[in-house]
Parts: C-alpha cells; structure tokens; sequence
C-alpha cells in the first residue's frame, strides 16, 4: 500500500526525479545503484531441536532466546542485476560510509554512479567525512550523483525489492545467533543471485504516476494545493 499523506512540489520531484532514473538506457559509464537498510534480529533456539528421521520431519521449540540485532546494507543495480548486499553490526555512519566505498570500488571507471537512497540522516556525505576524513570523504562523494526519494516514498527504491528477496529468499524463518554466520549466509545468497544476473525490470513511469495521482506536473500540482 502506498502512504502519500500529501502531494506536494517535493515530492512529485524527487519521484519523477527517481523514475526518469529507472527508465534511462544503461550507460557503463553512469551506473544506477539503490542502496536500503534492513534491521535484522539475531535469534537462537531456547532448546536444542529435534533432528529429521526418516518419516519424521526436523523439529523445533517455538522459544527463543534474543541475541541483539544487527543490519543488512540490500544494495543492488537493478539494470544489470548486480549486487553488493552485505551484513553489518549496525547502519551507524561508518557503516554506511564504508558501504559507500564498496559501491565506488565496484564501479571505480564510471563517470558517475547515480546512487537511489532514502533521507536517513547517515545518509549524506557528513558520514563519510567523519570517516574517512573532510577531503577523502568529500573526494568519495563527488564520485555520486544522489536520488533521494520522497518522504513517504521508500516504495520508490528498488533496494526495496533487493531487501524482500533476501527476506524471503536468504533468511526465511531460520535463527541466526550471531553476526558472523549472518554475513556468511548473506554473502552466499549474493553470490548466487549476482550470478544468475536477476535483474529488476521498473515499469512504473511519470506518465503513470503523473495518472495514478493525478496531477499533469510540477505547476498543476502546486495550483491543486
């Protein structure tokens, strides 16, 4: 369901903004990454399970036992299906910086890479300052062309879609006690659906948004408010 508690010039920017994004050809040179964070609760069985027999299925008590929590940067490139997504301890700054080195390691020839994010407050290039220091923390953001999405219009990240996956597909309804065996699951996931190059096919465009909340631009929106 989408929450869009009010339309205004904002918003319909920075929207159209991400969408004209998504619908660019693919350029080598200027690579499209959407970067989310998905908290992840670190669980261990209260009781040791019941292992599988044959007719008998594996076992497990409905107790836990809570182990702190930890992080998962979903970073994905959705032209090409390539993936960067990774386990950390926590999102703080550093770890957010630190994520953004990866991502400009990974595409160290592009021009610029055009990085989809959402306005979490880590987000910006103070983290990367504090870091790395004032000038190679501003030197590494240059290397950014940043899209902040809306309030209220994380749905328009396609990290979004990379974080469901590794939900459904990675962590399931398993218990991870601890961050190390969390980051070994994560990165074999990522190995395999980097490998098999599953890309992320956008076709919500502007003429669409632009019909669905109707409003015709910028200007007629601002006159309907």
């Amino acid at each position: 369901m989408w929450c869009v508690p009010e339309l205004n010039d904002q918003f319909i920017e920075r929207m159209e903004d991400v969408l004209e994004l998504y619908a660019r050809p693919f350029k080598w040179k200027e690579p499209v990454v959407a970067l989310d964070e998905r908290p992840v609760q670190l669980l261990d069985c209260e009781r040791a399970g019941i292992a599988m027999r044959p007719g008998k299925p594996a076992r497990r008590d409905y107790e836990y036992v809570r182990c702190g929590t930890a992080n998962i940067f979903c970073v994905v490139a959705p032209h090409t299906g390539d993936r960067l997504t990774r386990a950390t301890r926590n999102r703080k700054g550093s770890a957010y910086a630190q994520m953004i080195a990866r991502i400009a390691k990974r595409y160290r020839y592009a021009r610029t890479i055009h990085l989809v994010q959402d306005n979490l407050s880590t987000h910006s290039e103070r983290s990367l300052m504090a870091t790395f220091g004032k000038h190679a923390g501003r030197k590494l953001w240059r290397r950014f062309t940043v899209h902040y999405t809306p309030k209220h219009g994380s749905w328009l990240n396609v990290a979004e879609i990379e974080a469901s996956l590794v939900s459904r597909e990675c962590l399931g309804r398993r218990r991870i006690a601890d961050l190390q065996t969390l980051r070994r699951e994560v990165t074999a996931w990522r190995r395999r659906a980097s490998h098999h190059r599953r890309t992320i096919e956008w076709k919500f465009r502007v003429h669409d948004a632009r019909r669905v909340f109707r409003y015709d631009g910028i200007k007629s929106a601002r006159t309907q408010h």
